[in-house]
């Protein structure tokens, strides 16, 4: 098999509740973050792997998705698979089964942003190989206790210690059939966790079941899903990437982005700072902030803000969370 016989398969159904109000008028992996939408960072790690085939399991203004999918990326084969009822990460994984059949699959979870070298485990030996970093609270994800350089067990949320080693959001399964079999036995005996089909379990039946999983390392693994998280990801995003060119009359703290397209005018911008596709910002201080396409920023002093698209933001010094198409003016 080569990776342009792999499927990587990217659940996108979820409805982002905790990154309301952005998440009302778009959904989460299309937000953005460090010049670009959070899919778009996951799927070009994608493509200098030589992978041809995606599934994307989409829900939630899953046909926004489709739209940004098939308009800034040229896969051979694109599928979208719609995830009815969110019932878990499993149940997402699962519902690609008639697509992927019993070939090469590769899981990228569409709510986190990875840094990793992947070249080497599409060629792995065994059954598949799990992406894992340390992490300093365990209880939080699902984890791996691994011996003599195979998984033993996993266990999905612990509540008392059983590892450091988090499964973080990239796997690679060799014979996708036998990960889909575990996920339809868990499926039809009912077995949830914290209420919902998990992925973690299903590695495990694939264990018992005499499956060879090893591991990898990911060096790098940014989480979206709270405002904090999304500006934490900014920031560290930013500091790998070359700065905007400088601009008359703008005084620019690297690391930023602005768009061309965006209209920045008397300004200190940065460190920190994406500005969107068509944004004004104008005599205003903007640091640690994600300013959204179209939006407008004038006669402000902003930190640690996000500005959804269209959004107007004029006035006062403030810490803001704004949403799609706002107004604030003081």
């Amino acid at each position: 098999m080569t990776s342009a016989d792999t499927w990587a398969v990217v659940p996108v159904a979820g409805s982002g509740a905790r990154l309301r109000p952005h998440t009302h008028t778009r959904p989460k992996p299309l937000l953005q973050v460090a010049g670009k939408p959070i899919i778009g960072h996951i799927l070009d790690q994608l493509a200098p792997l030589g992978i041809e085939r995606i599934v994307l399991i989409v829900g939630y203004m899953g046909d926004r998705i489709v739209d940004y999918v098939r308009a800034h990326h040229h896969f051979r084969q694109v599928e979208f698979v719609e995830q009815t009822e969110l019932l878990g990460l499993g149940h997402a994984i699962w519902l690609a089964r008639d697509v992927v059949d019993d070939a090469p699959m590769l899981n990228v979870y569409g709510d986190t942003i990875f840094q990793a070298d992947l070249s080497q485990v599409l060629q792995v030996e065994g059954d598949g190989a799990l992406g894992v970093k340390r992490v300093d609270d365990p209880r939080r994800f699902g984890v791996v206790v691994e011996a003599e350089g195979h998984v033993q067990r996993l266990v999905e949320k612990p509540s008392d210690f059983v590892s450091d080693l988090a499964i973080v959001g990239v796997n690679y399964i060799r014979h996708s059939k036998m990960l889909f079999e575990c996920l339809g036995r868990l499926i039809r005996d009912g077995e949830r966790t914290r209420g919902e089909f998990q992925l973690t379990d299903a590695f495990q039946r694939m264990v018992d079941a005499g499956a060879q999983l090893s591991t990898f390392p990911v060096a790098h693994w940014f989480d979206c899903g709270t405002q904090q998280a999304l500006l934490a990801t900014n920031q560290a995003l930013l500091d790998g990437q070359i700065s905007a060119q400088a601009r008359e009359g703008v005084v620019l703290r690297p690391p930023v982005h602005i768009d061309p397209t965006a209209d920045v005018r008397d300004a200190i911008i940065g460190p920190h700072v994406s500005v969107g596709a068509g944004a004004r910002v104008h005599r205003a201080v903007v640091s640690n902030s994600i300013i959204g396409d179209e939006a407008v920023v004038e006669g402000i002093v902003l930190e640690d803000s996000l500005v959804g698209y269209q959004a107007i933001v004029t006035g006062r010094p403030h810490h803001l969370n704004v949403g799609d198409l706002s107004q604030i003016t003081s």
